[in-house]
C-alpha cells in the first residue's frame, strides 16, 4: 500500500487545522474540567462542555477516517474508554470530579505514551502502525 503524497499546501491545511482543534478541545476540557473539579454551577461552564465534546467528537472522526485502524489501536480503544467513562456523569453525578482525573491521566498516556504503547493493537496484539499521520 503506497504512501500518499500530499502538497506542502495541503500539510500545512491540515496541520493548523488539526492544531487548532485540539487547542478548541483543551480550552473545553480545561473550562469544564474546572467547573466539575471546583463545584461551579452548569451553567457557568456548560459552553466549555459544548466545546470539548463537539470537538472530542471531529478529533475522533478525523482518525477514524483518517485510518480505520485507529479504532484497535491503544489509543483510540482508550479514547473510547474515556466515552464510556463519561457517560458515567450521569448515573454517578456525585463522581464527576473522580471520573474526570481518571479521564484526564487517560488522555496523558494517550497523547504522550510511547508510541509502542499507543500502537499497540489489541486484536494483534502487537504494535501496528497506521498510515502516516498529520501531527497536531
Amino acid at each position: 500500500m503506497g504512501r500518499q503524497s500530499i502538497s506542502e499546501k495541503q500539510f500545512w491545511l491540515q496541520r493548523l487545522s488539526k492544531t487548532s482543534l485540539r487547542a478548541i478541545h483543551i480550552l473545553g476540557i480545561t473550562g469544564a474540567g474546572g467547573g466539575i473539579l471546583l463545584g461551579v454551577a452548569k451553567a457557568d461552564w456548560s459552553l466549555y462542555w459544548i466545546l470539548a465534546m463537539g470537538s472530542g467528537s471531529l478529533l475522533m472522526l478525523w482518525e477514524i477516517m483518517r485510518d480505520w485502524r485507529w479504532l484497535i489501536q491503544l489509543k483510540g480503544v482508550l479514547t473510547i474508554v474515556k466515552l464510556g467513562l463519561l457517560s458515567l456523569f450521569i448515573p454517578l453525578a456525585n463522581y464527576k470530579p473522580e471520573l474526570l482525573i481518571v479521564i484526564v491521566l487517560l488522555s496523558v498516556v494517550v497523547s504522550h505514551g510511547p508510541a509502542g504503547l499507543r500502537h499497540y493493537s489489541i486484536i494483534h496484539r502487537r504494535r501496528i502502525d497506521g498510515k502516516k499521520e498529520i501531527k497536531g
